[in-house]
């Protein structure tokens, strides 16, 4: 039987700036017969909670914001996975808290060795930047890729896999600090943000622009973006750090040398029966590899999440960044 009672959780009761963000008690969850509950030790926070926040996506208000974390199982309802087993999940919509109820599809055991601060944060990124890789597109050796926001969570992932799969990697960044890092990943060269970005990549990859470009950043760099690609070559548009891009007439993309575009998101790259357990997997196992490094580099109290966010939007960080909900 599982305690029913009050939790701390971050709600959001009207969408807006982080200062919407409040911490609070609330009801503790209780999971369905396909749920799993959880008690959460770290959270991960993503862009995409902003975009909720804000309410670019929408869900019924209030909410719990947060979709990963780690901690460990409190109870199941079929009894298939025992209580205090150490696990880290995606799709958990209401991981600011305490506790959160995830399906037990979503969910992955946690590696020995693998800290809780890496577990909470490397699902969703990792699988962003796996199926942006071996999915969107399929880089190979001789292949080459622009990456918006290299130095962020995802963008040093994506910049790992790609190298990794053999191909050239331009990173675009906005100080050393992130240069540094985005070299550091792997990256061939690595950009500032300018008004002649696209000119840049040309002249360092053969007078030609590149394979596909990666791009989370955005309104600031979808005009970019479009000129630094080849004819015949991709945009992926995968994130809006920056704001939603401007509508515009498709004619466009002809113009460009006939491009192809795409706004892809997670969930439809992992929709089919096997894909979320097969992007999952490739992600573990190239941590404990140690092919993949996740670097986590702000730990945020659960009752900070609005510094967090603010931090996450205003180019403060680089790599991920976590809620820490309980000592594990």
């Amino acid at each position: 039987m599982v305690n029913v009672g009050c939790m701390k959780a971050i709600q959001v009761s009207r969408t807006g700036g982080p200062e919407v963000l409040e911490y609070t008690d609330v009801d503790a969850p209780v999971p369905t017969d396909d749920q799993v509950l959880v008690k959460v030790t770290m959270a991960g926070v993503n862009y995409i909670d902003t975009y909720y926040r804000e309410g670019m996506y929408h869900t019924r208000l209030p909410f719990i914001p947060g979709n990963e974390g780690s901690g460990e199982v409190l109870h199941d309802p079929q009894g298939l996975i025992a209580p205090g087993t150490k696990v880290a999940w995606y799709d958990g919509l209401g991981s600011y808290a305490e506790q959160v109820c995830v399906s037990r599809e979503r969910l992955v055991a946690i590696p020995e060795g693998v800290a809780p601060e890496v577990a909470a944060s490397m699902l969703l990124q990792g699988m962003t930047a796996h199926y942006l890789t071996h999915g969107v597109a399929q880089l190979g050796p001789g292949d080459s890729c622009l990456i918006t926001a290299g130095a962020g969570g995802v963008g040093l992932m994506l910049t790992q896999m790609a190298v990794a799969a053999g191909a050239r990697v331009y990173s675009v960044v906005s100080t050393d600090e992130k240069a540094e890092l985005s070299l550091d990943a792997g990256a061939t060269e690595v950009f500032r943000y300018s008004d002649n970005l696209a000119e840049q990549v040309r002249r360092h990859n053969g007078g030609i622009g590149v394979d596909v470009v990666y791009d989370g950043v955005g309104k600031a760099t979808f005009s970019e973006s479009l000129e630094a690609v080849r004819p015949r070559g991709m945009v992926c548009l995968f994130g809006a750090a920056s704001g939603a891009v401007e509508p515009f007439d498709p004619q466009l993309l002809n113009t460009h040398g006939s491009i192809f575009l795409t706004r892809p998101t997670l969930g439809a790259w992992i929709a089919e029966e096997g894909e979320f357990a097969m992007r999952a997997q490739a992600v573990t196992q190239a941590i404990v590899d140690g092919t993949l490094r996740v670097r986590v580099t702000g730990i945020y109290e659960l009752a900070d999440a609005a510094t967090a966010h603010s931090d996450l939007q205003n180019r403060a960080t680089t790599g991920s960044i976590v809620l820490r909900v309980a000592q594990d």
